[in-house]
């Protein structure tokens, strides 16, 4: 939750990068990409589709670090439910600048608020209705994910990280907590011991801690980042999608439920999927030794 400005002197180094400039658009190793024509018009992220079935959401915010308010997130949200609503589209990847990913959140936003405001406002409580989608997202993390951004990151199903990419809490500098799910997830993902070690100092976790860990899937170390994310979206749209969000349900799931409960989510997940044509044809394609022609029913 916490703005880069704010932890300046905590902060991991990481590999230079070309200072931002007061262009509207972020500096990206990707090829400049067209939004479809029909595609909502947003302040603080550009949307684009880089490939059949891929939406490609960038965090738009280059003077503030990418850092997170109220109104990007709300077009956050919007954007992945268009992309949830739309057959077309089959996986999100969200990504930020190459200097930044997310800073963390908007301290301008933050600073002057009082306890009554944001109780009753709920403050941060809509951030998490990206989790509420079920379409796949992965992250693609160049730079600083910080306080929000690294919840940010960790509301999302796959999580690819450059070199560069360093993740933290430091909330603890600024007088406060996580807020948008920093104590909790991070807990799932590295245990409590280390969590507590990173969310009570504002220790920060380098690319390669990560990976180790367990926080992100793997350290990209060739080529782009973001282009590696598109890739395995790609790659998860050429399976059959209702097994793929039954799939991202079940493991989910893990994450709420007791083992015996989980199991028993899994198995009805599993068995619902015979009644489905993509199980009749996955299953022949395998018998007959060809590939299968999935139709997403």
């Amino acid at each position: 939750m916490i703005a880069l400005r704010a932890v300046r002197a905590s902060l991991t180094p990481v590999r230079a990068a070309a200072p931002l400039t007061a262009r509207a658009t972020l500096t990206t190793s990707l090829p400049r990409l067209s939004p479809a024509a029909t595609e909502t018009s947003y302040n603080n992220i550009l949307v684009s589709h880089p490939k059949e079935g891929v939406r490609l959401v960038t965090l738009n915010r280059p003077k503030a670090l990418n850092a997170l308010n109220s109104e990007l997130f709300e077009e956050l949200n919007d954007a992945a439910k268009q992309a949830d609503n739309d057959p077309s589209i089959n996986a999100i990847v969200i990504t930020g600048s190459e200097k930044a990913f997310a800073a963390g959140a908007d301290i301008k936003q933050m600073k002057d608020m009082t306890f009554a405001g944001a109780y009753k406002s709920n403050f941060l409580g809509h951030w998490s209705e990206l989790t509420q989608v079920r379409k796949p997202i992965i992250a693609a993390v160049n730079g600083y994910a910080l306080g929000g951004g690294a919840e940010l990151a960790m509301m999302t199903d796959i999580i690819l990280a450059s070199p560069t990419a360093v993740f933290g809490q430091p909330e603890i500098n600024l007088g406060v907590i996580p807020g948008a799910g920093g104590t909790q997830r991070l807990t799932k993902a590295l245990g409590k011991s280390r969590t507590m070690e990173i969310v009570l100092t504002g220790r920060n976790l380098t690319a390669d801690e990560a990976e180790a860990a367990g926080l992100v899937a793997r350290v990209v170390r060739e080529g782009s980042v973001v282009d590696e994310a598109i890739e395995v979206a790609t790659k998860i749209g050429k399976k059959g999608q209702v097994a793929i969000q039954a799939a991202k349900e079940a493991v989910n799931a893990s994450f709420e439920l007791p083992l015996h409960e989980g199991l028993r989510v899994e198995r009805r997940l599993f068995q619902s999927l015979f009644s489905t044509h993509d199980q009749k044809e996955g299953m022949a394609a395998f018998a007959e030794k060809r590939k299968p022609g999935f139709k997403n029913e």
